[in-house]
C-alpha cells in the first residue's frame, strides 16, 4: 500500500567550515499517486559521500550545488513497491541518485536494475558500485601501475582507498597505505593484505614515515586526503611517477584557502604526472569492472568494510562523521 508521506533530508543552510546538525532538517512530504508509466520506490540503503560537501557550497562545479530547502541527493538502492511502468515490476532492486529520502515516485529515468547475487545489496553503493569503479578506473587508467612498482594510498582504509590498495596488490605492486586509527592499520595489513600501513594521526613525522616505508620511492600515489600527505608523497616520488588526484578531504571544510604544497617543484624536477579524474568519465568501464571485481571477490582477493547507521534521521550524523574519520570503509545509512 502506498504510504501517505515520506521523510527526506534537506539542506537547511550552507555550512561554514565543518557541517553541523543545524545545516540539515528532516521534512515530511506527501507522495503523489503513481500515475501511468510511473513506479514507487522504497529506498533501502543510501550512500554518504565526501564529495557532497562541495555541492553544499553555492558555486559552479562539475555538479550543480544543492539548494537550500530542497532534499539532498545521493546514491541509493531501493525496492520497487508499486509499478505502472512495464520496465519494472514490484520487488525489483534499483540503483539511483535519489537517496536522502525514504520513498520516491519516478518514471524510471536514471534507474538501474541490479541483481546482487551473493553480494550484500549495499555493496552496489560501495565496492561493486561507483565507489569501486572510482578506485578501479583511477588506479588502472590514470595511475597505470606496473608490476613491482610501489603504490602509496592515502586514506587506505576508506571506501575508495581500500579497493585501490587491494587492486594494486592484485596487479603485483608493493602497497603502502595511511589510515586514521591503529584498528584500520591492522585491517589493512592483516585482512586487505597490503605491505605496510601507518596511523597518520600518531606518526611524529609523516615525511619520515612515508620515506621509511617506501625505501624504493613511490611510483604511483593515489590521493584521497591532500595537505601533508601530498607533500610527503611529492618528496618521495620516483622520476616519472604518477599522482592520481581523487579527493582532498582534509581541505573540504576549509574556511579560507589552505596553504599550498611547498614542494610542487618536484613535479618539474622529477618529471611527474599529476592528474585529476571524475568517475563519471569511466562509466563505460562498468561491465569490465564488475566482471573483474566479481572474479576477485569470488577468489577472496577483495574484501571491504561498511559502516552502517540506521534510520534516515541519522544521515546528517553519518555525513559529519566522514570528516572525523568515523567510517571504516564505506559509510551508508540503512532506511
Amino acid at each position: 500500500m502506498q504510504p501517505i508521506t515520506s521523510r527526506e533530508i534537506r539542506l537547511k543552510s550552507r555550512p561554514d567550515g565543518i557541517p553541523t546538525p543545524q545545516n540539515f532538517e528532516v521534512a515530511e512530504v506527501p507522495l503523489p499517486e503513481t500515475a501511468e508509466n510511473e513506479l514507487l520506490v522504497k529506498n533501502l540503503y543510501m550512500s554518504v559521500d565526501p564529495y557532497m560537501r562541495g555541492r553544499m557550497m553555492d558555486r559552479q562545479s562539475y555538479l550543480p550545488p544543492f539548494q537550500i530547502g530542497h532534499p539532498l541527493e545521493g546514491g541509493s538502492i531501493g525496492e520497487v513497491v508499486e509499478s505502472k511502468n512495464h520496465k519494472f515490476k514490484p520487488g525489483d532492486l534499483v540503483l539511483s541518485m535519489l537517496g536522502w529520502r525514504e520513498y520516491f515516485v519516478s518514471k524510471g529515468d536514471g534507474l538501474m536494475r541490479i541483481d546482487p547475487g551473493n553480494a550484500p545489496v549495499q555493496a552496489f553503493l560501495g565496492a561493486l558500485g561507483m565507489t569501486g569503479l572510482t578506485a578501479y578506473s583511477g588506479l588502472l587508467e590514470v595511475g597505470k601501475p606496473l608490476e613491482g612498482e610501489t603504490v602509496f594510498v592515502s586514506a587506505a582504509a576508506g571506501a575508495v582507498g581500500s579497493i585501490v590498495s587491494q587492486i594494486a596488490k592484485i596487479k603485483g605492486c608493493r602497497v603502502v597505505g595511511s589510515a586514521g586509527s591503529d584498528k584500520k592499520v591492522a585491517w589493512l595489513k592483516e585482512e586487505a593484505g597490503i605491505d605496510e600501513a601507518f596511523n597518520y594521526k600518531t606518526t611524529d613525522n609523516i615525511f619520515k614515515t612515508v620515506d621509511k616505508l617506501c625505501p624504493d620511492g613511490i611510483d604511483v600515489y593515489f590521493e584521497n586526503v591532500g595537505g601533508k600527505h601530498l607533500e610527503a608523497a611529492l618528496e618521495t616520488m620516483n622520476p616519472q611517477g604518477r599522482l592520481v588526484m581523487c579527493g582532498m578531504i582534509s581541505v573540504y571544510n576549509a574556511t579560507k584557502p589552505p596553504v599550498g604544497p611547498s614542494n610542487l617543484g618536484h613535479i618539474i624536477s622529477k618529471q611527474l604526472t599529476m592528474q585529476g579524474f571524475l568517475v563519471g568519465n569511466y562509466f563505460h568501464q562498468m561491465p569490465q569492472f564488475q566482471a573483474d571485481m566479481g572474479k576477485w571477490i569470488a577468489e577472496g582477493r577483495i574484501k571491504w568494510k561498511d559502516t552502517v547507521l540506521e534510520g534516515i534521521e541519522k544521515a546528517p550524523e553519518a555525513f559529519m562523521g566522514l570528516f572525523r574519520g568515523d567510517n571504516f570503509g564505506k559509510m551508508v545509512v540503512k532506511l
